[in-house]
């Protein structure tokens, strides 16, 4: 996941959120050197893109190591092209890189 940078820290507004300390030990390892807080962040914009048809593509052909097809069961969109997927539709599973299964748009692959 890469890191956003939408504004200075000094710009945002201190919010406090209480979370399981198991939970907040899993992000901090996960996180690596961009810091637990810039994660929880990221993860926040991504569904606020994704709930909001405002959506930024979170993967490239690239980060793909396999797909497989599929039927859609809810709405979602392609993570490579943003391109809306009915429920119902056809569709392909990627498999990438890093171990996650994401949705792709048929056509969304070379």
């Amino acid at each position: 996941m890469q890191t956003l940078t939408r504004t200075t820290t000094t710009d945002m507004e201190v919010t406090s959120i209480r979370l399981e300390r198991e939970l907040k030990e899993k992000l901090k390892g996960l996180s690596g050197n961009q810091g637990y807080q810039a994660l929880i962040r990221d993860i926040l914009w991504n569904y606020v893109q994704q709930k909001s048809g405002d959506y930024t593509p979170i993967a490239s052909p690239a980060d793909l190591r396999a797909s497989f097809p599929a039927t859609a069961q809810q709405d979602d969109r392609c993570a490579l092209t943003g391109k809306l997927i009915r429920s119902g539709d056809e569709m392909l599973l990627g498999y990438t890189t890093d171990g996650n299964i994401i949705p792709l748009s048929i056509g969304s692959l070379p």
